[in-house]
Formats: C-alpha cells, structure tokens, sequence
C-alpha cells in the first residue's frame, strides 16, 4: 500500500524556523551577551569600583569611559545577527547608563548669557598645550586668538619660542605673565602673579608648571591658574599616574587655600574629568555643562585632557579649536561668573 505523503504545507509547518535553528526561542538565545550589557552598564555607572591599587586600571578605564558606548553598538549588532530579544532589552540598561553620564554633554549649548559676554556676566577663554616642538608659534598663536577668547592659557612654552607668541599676542592682549612653561595672555590687567609650586616629590630636576594671577575684569576679580601636570603613561602593568596624581593633590590644595571667591582653572591636566586621579581638583570645582571637546591626541582626538573648570562660575560649553602644530587640539570655554 502506497503511504500517503505529507503536503507542502505540513512539512513547512513542521520545518524548524531559522531563528530557532538551534531550538532555543529569541528569549533564551543571546544571555551570554544581555550579560555583557549588564556588566557594561554597571562599569559606566560604578566605575568608582573598580580597584585602583594595581595598575591604576580604575583610573585606565575612566580614561576612556566614554568610549564604552561603542561596546554598545558592538553589543547591538549581535543581538540582531542572533535576533535575541533578551540580548535587545538587556541593552537599555548600557544605554540609560551611558546616557546618564555622558547625554547632557551632548545637547546644543546653552547660549542664554553667553552672548556679548565682555563686560556683562562672562569671560571666553582658551586652553592649549603648544607643544615644545611647535614648528610655526606665530600660526598657533593667531588660531588661538581667533577664538577672540579673553583670556589665553598655554602650557609647554619654551624661550625660543616666546617672542613669537608675545608678538603676534600684543595688541589684543597687552597683559601677560609667564613662569616656567607656563603662561597667561589677557584681555584685562593682571596682578599678584606667583609662581604656583605643584611639583610632585618623585620629580628632582628643575620644573615649573604653574602659575597663579588675578585678572582684573569688567565684573570684579578672578583668580586664574595655569598648570600642566605630570605625563601619564599606559603600560603592560596598566597606567602610570602616581606624579600627575601627587601634582593634582599639591594644586587642589592651593585652590582650596584661594581667597578670591570666583577662579578659574586652565591647564593640561594629563587627565579626564571622569579620572579619580584628578579627584583633589574636580571635588572642588566644576567642569563644563555642554560639550565633549576631546583635544587629545591632535591626530585622532580619544580624550580631553585639557580642561577648563571654575568656583563660583559655571563653564556652559567647550569645544576644541582647529589643530594648530601641537599634538593637542586647542579648546575654548564659554564661563559666565556668578
């Protein structure tokens, strides 16, 4: 007797479907990666956690914090090529993580008080470190000044080159100070100059790398520190930030010991906002509300490690200037004074 065979749709029917090839549901497949997401997000949120007593990795991993957002993306693409729903939901949990620390930085500036800001509530200033080996200072100086900031921070000047930056700065900003490889050009008078000492025990050759003035602005004085903290160095044995952090501990303390109420901090700080290295300086003052502005390195900027933060004044946004002959980009802050 000839057995009846099954029809086209019955076989079809009983045909595995692609995505459960492997018989799992879209539930069940993908929680090798909904627990990637978990421990993403839960590096982005607690990233104070993670150990920094053998090789700093919790200071590494703050470095580039922001940059777990494309472990994000990565994690994205794989819970749609393994079509798991589970893996998809995990993913709001990185997203909402990464969101909450860096989203706001995202947004559009917040130009209310930020227009006219000379001679009414607010300064423009610019950070950079020129470089050393800086082959043309006058074309650095002149991208600086277009910013028409009113106060110009620099780090890594060298003698050689300081007429150069003195001349092209003249007429636009006739007050300067200079102390070590540090100065300061300003729009407006400036006095109390001193040498600020945050040289870090470890470190026995000659070197000054800040400064203290006031500026004498159109709304009252304000305190102004340049300074350029230690090299850190990423290594096989994790990161190597004991003198930035020592450096970072000295100049936080002198800000602390400040009397004028409104200052302003200016400097390669060899750091992120986000590096609990730079803790002594970020739990006393406050870094901008708008903008990545990663200025480091100039080729293929990965982080900001120039900063601008300020007491008793808000810095509503930064952003980096066009390259210069540094191998950090430029970045320029709008404050307005409390």
């Amino acid at each position: 007797m000839e057995q009846a065979q099954p029809d086209a749709g019955e076989a079809e029917a009983r045909e595995p479907d692609a995505g459960e090839a492997d018989g799992r549901s879209a539930w069940t497949r993908g929680r090798v990666l909904a627990a990637f997401s978990a421990v993403t997000a839960g590096l982005l949120v607690f990233h104070r956690a993670v150990p920094n007593g053998v090789g700093r990795l919790g200071s590494l991993l703050e470095t580039f914090l922001p940059w777990l957002g494309l472990v994000v993306i990565v994690l994205l693409v794989l819970a749609l090529l393994r079509r798991s729903a589970t893996a998809l939901l995990a993913l709001l949990l990185p997203v909402a993580a990464w969101t909450y620390q860096f989203g706001g930085l995202l947004l559009p500036a917040d130009e209310s008080g930020t227009h006219g800001l000379v001679g009414t509530h607010g300064l423009v200033v610019v950070q950079h470190n020129v470089s050393d080996v800086n082959p043309d200072p006058a074309r650095t100086a002149r991208t600086l000044a277009d910013a028409k900031p009113d106060l110009i921070a620099m780090e890594e000047l060298e003698p050689p080159a300081l007429p150069a930056y003195e001349k092209t700065l003249a007429s636009g900003y006739p007050y300067h100070a200079v102390q070590g490889t540090v100065g300061l050009w300003s729009r407006y008078p400036l006095i109390d100059v001193r040498l600020l000492d945050i040289k870090p025990p470890g470190i026995a050759e000659t070197w000054s790398r800040g400064l203290r003035a006031v500026a004498h602005t159109p709304n009252g004085q304000v305190a102004v520190y340049v300074a350029h903290l230690p090299s850190v160095r990423v290594r096989a044995s994790g990161l190597a930030s004991a003198l930035r952090d020592e450096s970072a501990d000295r100049l936080g303390k002198a800000i602390a010991a400040e009397n004028v109420k409104t200052v302003i901090l200016l400097g390669d700080l060899n750091g992120t906002v986000d590096d609990r290295g730079l803790s002594p300086l970020t739990e006393r003052l406050d870094e901008a509300e708008r903008g990545l502005a990663f200025s480091f390195p100039a080729s293929f900027p990965l982080a900001r490690i120039d900063q601008v933060m300020v007491r008793s004044a808000t810095v509503r946004h930064i952003r980096a200037l066009p390259a210069t002959g540094s191998d950090h980009l430029p970045v320029a802050a709008h404050i307005t004074l409390d």
